[in-house]
C-alpha cells in the first residue's frame, strides 16, 4: 500500500461518521425567524398594534439582538464535539532496520477524550448562556417598544395641543376682530388691539414650536421603525386614558417571573453553578486513544535475501492510551476559585434586578397613581371651571364690564388647562408602558 493510499484511510477515519457532529439546520425556538416574542399591549389601539408589530420586524437594534441570539445558540453544537483528532505522517531519512526489514513511513492518528463529564459540563454552561442571550434580546425588544410607545403618546400630545392651539388662534383672532370694531366705534383701547395682536403673535410662535417638536418626535417614530426620518407620519388620535388596576403584589410577581433582566440572571446562575462542577473537574485527567502503522519493507541485505525471516516485510501496527496529568495544581485551585466567585456575583446580580424591577414597579405605578388623580381633577373640576370662567368673561367683556386684560386671563387659563389635560393623557399612558416594561409582560386589567 503507498503512502497516499495510507494518508486517504487515515483522513478517512479522521473524517467519519462516529467523530462527526450532526448539522443543525432548523431555526432556534420562537418565531418564524428564530427570535422569541414577548407579550405587549397594544392598548386598544390597532394602530399603535401594527406599529409595534413592524417594529418587532424591522427595528435595527431587534435585529442586531436576534442575530447575537442565534449566535449564541450555534456555540452549543461547538462546544458539545471531541476536540479535533491528529493525523500524523513520519518519513525516516534513513531508515532503521528491523528483523522484518526496514522501517520505512509511519502514520498515526489520536484521539483526546476529555474525562467523563467534561463535555456535558461545557455544553450545560453554553446551553444557559445562549438561555441567558435570550432573554437578554426580550429585553431589547421591550426596551424598543417601549420607545415606540412613548413617541407615539409624544406625538399623540403634540397633535392635541396644536389642535388647541389652532383654536385658540381663531379665538384670539376673533377677540381682535371685535376689538378694532369696539376701538372704530370709540368704545374701545388701542391698547386692547395691540395687546391681542401681541397674544395673536406669541400663538403663531407656539405653533411653530409645537410643530418643530413633532417634527423631532416623528423622526425618533421613524427611525424605531427603521423608515426615513423624514417620512411624513399621519396625526395620532387623541390619547384615550386606561384604567390600569394596581393590585403591588401581583405586579411583583409578574416582574419577577417575566422581567427579561431577572430570567438573564437565573440562566447565568445556572451557568455559574455548572462552572463550579467543571472546574473542579479540571483535576481529573483527559484519556488519549492512539494508533499507528509502520510500512515495513522487505529485506534487502544480503542475509534476508538469501534467508528472508518469516513475516518478511510486515507491517507493524501500534496502539497507545496517554493520560494527561494535572500535576500543577495552582492554577486549578485558582480556578476553582474563580467559579465559586463568578457564581456568588451572579446570584447577587439576580437580587439586583429583582430589587431594580420591584423599585421600577412602585415608582411608575405610584406616579400612574397621581396621573390618575390629576386627571380626575382636571376633567371634573378645571377644566368646567375654566370654560365657564371664559364664557362669563366674553359676556362681560361684551356689555364692557370688564377689559381686555380680565378676557386674555380667563382664555389663558382655559387654554393651560386644555393642554394640560392633554399632557396628562400622554403622561398617563406613557407610564402605562413604563409598567408594562417594568413587569415584562402586558399590562394586566387595563379597562376603558
Amino acid at each position: 500500500m503507498t503512502i497516499v493510499s495510507w494518508c486517504v484511510v487515515a483522513l478517512t477515519i479522521a473524517s467519519g461518521t462516529l467523530l462527526a457532529s450532526p448539522v443543525q439546520d432548523e431555526a432556534p425556538p420562537g418565531s418564524d425567524d428564530g427570535a422569541p416574542r414577548g407579550t405587549y399591549s397594544a392598548n386598544g389601539d390597532p394602530r399603535l398594534g401594527t406599529l409595534i408589530e413592524v417594529a418587532l420586524a424591522r427595528n435595527t437594534e431587534i435585529l442586531g439582538s436576534t442575530a447575537d441570539y442565534r449566535a449564541a445558540q450555534t456555540r452549543v453544537a461547538q462546544v458539545g464535539t471531541f476536540p479535533d483528532p491528529v493525523v500524523g505522517i513520519t518519513q525516516s531519512l534513513w531508515s532503521p532496520e528491523t528483523r522484518v526489514g526496514p522501517v520505512g513511513t509511519v502514520l498515526s492518528f489520536s484521539q483526546q477524550v476529555p474525562w467523563f463529564g467534561k463535555r456535558d459540563d461545557d455544553e450545560a454552561i453554553v446551553a444557559s448562556e445562549a438561555e441567558a442571550a435570550r432573554y437578554v434580546h426580550g429585553a431589547a425588544e421591550a426596551e424598543v417598544v417601549r420607545r415606540l410607545k412613548v413617541a407615539y403618546y409624544d406625538l399623540a400630545f403634540l397633535d392635541r395641543a396644536i389642535d388647541i392651539t389652532e383654536e385658540d388662534r381663531e379665538l384670539l383672532g376673533h377677540y381682535e376682530t371685535l376689538a378694532q370694531a369696539r376701538y372704530a366705534q370709540g368704545v374701545g383701547l388701542q391698547q386692547a388691539v395691540l395687546k391681542l395682536q401681541a397674544e395673536l403673535t406669541r400663538s403663531i410662535d407656539r405653533l411653530a414650536t409645537l410643530r418643530q417638536r413633532r417634527s423631532d418626535a416623528a423622526a425618533i417614530l421613524n427611525t424605531l421603525l427603521d423608515r426615513p426620518p423624514d417620512l411624513p407620519v399621519e396625526p395620532v388620535a387623541s390619547t384615550v386614558v386606561l384604567n390600569a388596576a394596581l393590585f403591588w403584589e401581583r405586579l411583583y410577581t409578574m416582574g419577577r417571573e417575566n422581567r427579561p433582566e431577572v430570567n438573564a440572571a437565573l440562566r447565568r446562575i445556572d451557568a455559574r453553578e455548572t462552572g463550579v462542577t467543571a472546574a473542579e473537574r479540571r483535576y481529573l485527567p483527559d484519556v488519549t486513544f492512539g494508533a499507528g502503522v509502520s510500512l515495513i519493507g522487505n529485506r534487502n541485505d544480503p542475509a534476508g535475501i538469501v534467508n528472508p525471516p518469516p513475516d518478511n516485510g510486515k507491517n507493524a501496527i501500534t496502539l497507545s492510551l496517554g493520560l494527561s496529568l494535572p500535576l500543577f495544581r495552582d492554577k486549578y485551585d485558582a480556578s476553582t476559585a474563580e467559579a465559586a466567585e463568578r457564581l456568588v456575583a451572579a446570584r447577587q446580580r439576580h437580587r439586583g434586578a429583582i430589587n431594580q424591577v420591584e423599585v421600577e414597579i412602585r415608582s411608575h405605578g405610584t406616579r400612574l397613581q397621581t396621573l390618575r388623580d390629576q386627571l380626575a381633577l382636571f376633567t371634573d373640576l378645571l377644566l368646567p371651571q375654566a370654560q365657564q370662567t371664559l364664557a362669563s368673561s366674553e359676556a362681560a367683556y361684551s356689555t364692557g364690564t370688564i377689559g381686555v386684560l380680565d378676557l386674555l386671563d380667563s382664555e389663558r387659563v382655559l387654554f393651560d388647562v386644555q393642554v394640560g389635560l392633554a399632557q396628562l393623557r400622554s403622561d398617563y399612558m406613557k407610564t402605562l408602558a413604563d409598567l408594562e416594561r417594568a413587569v415584562g409582560t402586558a399590562f394586566p386589567e387595563v379597562t376603558p
